[in-house]
């Protein structure tokens, strides 16, 4: 098992914005070999931002950079 976290700084304000663009956009991850959940974590809320970490889980390591270079990953995270 490999898990992939990455950590968002979102501005005050904005975190409904965020939110929903995680909720609508198409992650192609269903139809990745290897993958098999992922969560988006809502953290503290600053003065002037709130922290948001990812957390996806593979099957391996090798699972998760094949992911990164693949086209389904380009399409997920085009306009990013």
């Amino acid at each position: 098992m490999f898990i992939a976290m990455n950590r968002f700084k979102i501005v005050k304000g904005r975190e409904m914005d965020f939110e929903e663009i995680w909720i609508t956009r198409e992650t192609q991850l269903e139809t990745v070999p290897g993958f098999k959940k992922f969560h988006l974590v809502r953290g503290n809320s600053e003065e002037t931002h709130t922290l948001y970490a990812s957390h996806s889980t593979w099957r391996s390591e090798v699972d998760f950079v094949n992911w990164t270079k693949s086209e389904a990953f380009r399409l997920a995270h085009k306009g990013a």
